[in-house]
């Protein structure tokens, strides 16, 4: 019996000739919140691709949720939020949600709830392509929390949000792991690796580091995760 809501063994992803993710092994346990972390470029994205079951991948094994990565039962049970959001720009708020609800088979009542979590009740009767870019991002996490998702893989949602609503989805974030929900965020900006309670460090499709902050700060002797990070990369990389 595991706790472990993903587990990744020896996962390797060749694009274009390019060895993208470099037989990498992880895990990520239930209930969580794990901060995917590391520069553009470094297979984040490609990562959580993988994980949910969209990315061919060139070798190795991912069990999600006690399934093969991208089994049918999977669907119902991740929310995948991309970093470019997929709604269609000319209906509502409303709209979008009570569309993608009837493909989840997510209940109507589900539409309002997202949208509270989300704090876009004031804007559920705007025109998706006449919101501002942090109320876009929000609308697009919206999408990922109806159901009653298990695991949430959050591809950089507080990309180009201001201060204020990046703190608010963190805390958003943090409430739904207590709940239950285990969740994966990636993110480019390393102040948010404190919010998390696990890191996974990418750098050129390697994975530096499975751990949590504070042995992170441990490993390195530094106290700044940022120049934590940028030790390990000094002490790992040729």
């Amino acid at each position: 019996m595991t706790n472990s809501a993903a587990v990744v063994n020896d996962l390797r992803v060749n694009r274009g000739g390019r060895d993208v993710l470099k037989g990498i092994t992880f895990k990520i346990e239930s209930g969580t919140v794990t901060g995917l972390l590391g520069p553009s470029g470094c297979g984040k994205t490609t990562l959580m691709r993988a994980l949910v079951g969209v990315q061919i991948v060139e070798g190795g094994e991912i069990t999600v949720l006690g399934k093969p990565a991208g089994h049918k039962e999977l669907r119902s049970r991740i929310g995948y939020a991309t970093q470019n959001p997929a709604i269609y720009p000319d209906i509502t708020v409303t709209e979008a949600l009570t569309y993608f609800a009837s493909v989840l088979r997510a209940p109507a009542s589900d539409v309002s709830r997202v949208i509270d979590e989300v704090d876009l009740t004031s804007h559920a009767d705007a025109i998706i392509g006449q919101l501002s870019g942090g109320q876009l991002s929000r609308a697009n996490l919206a999408v990922a929390l109806l159901g009653k998702p298990e695991l949430l893989i959050l591809d950089e949602p507080t990309v180009g949000l201001d201060p204020v609503l990046r703190d608010e989805l963190w805390k958003l974030f943090t409430e739904l792991s207590q709940r239950g929900v285990t969740l994966l965020v990636s993110s480019h900006v390393m102040d948010e690796a404190t919010r998390c309670e696990h890191l996974l460090l990418l750098r050129e499709g390697d994975l530096l580091a499975s751990e949590s902050p504070d042995e992170l700060r441990d490993r390195t002797g530094e106290t700044d995760l940022e120049r934590a990070f940028l030790r390990l990369i000094k002490d790992t990389v040729p």
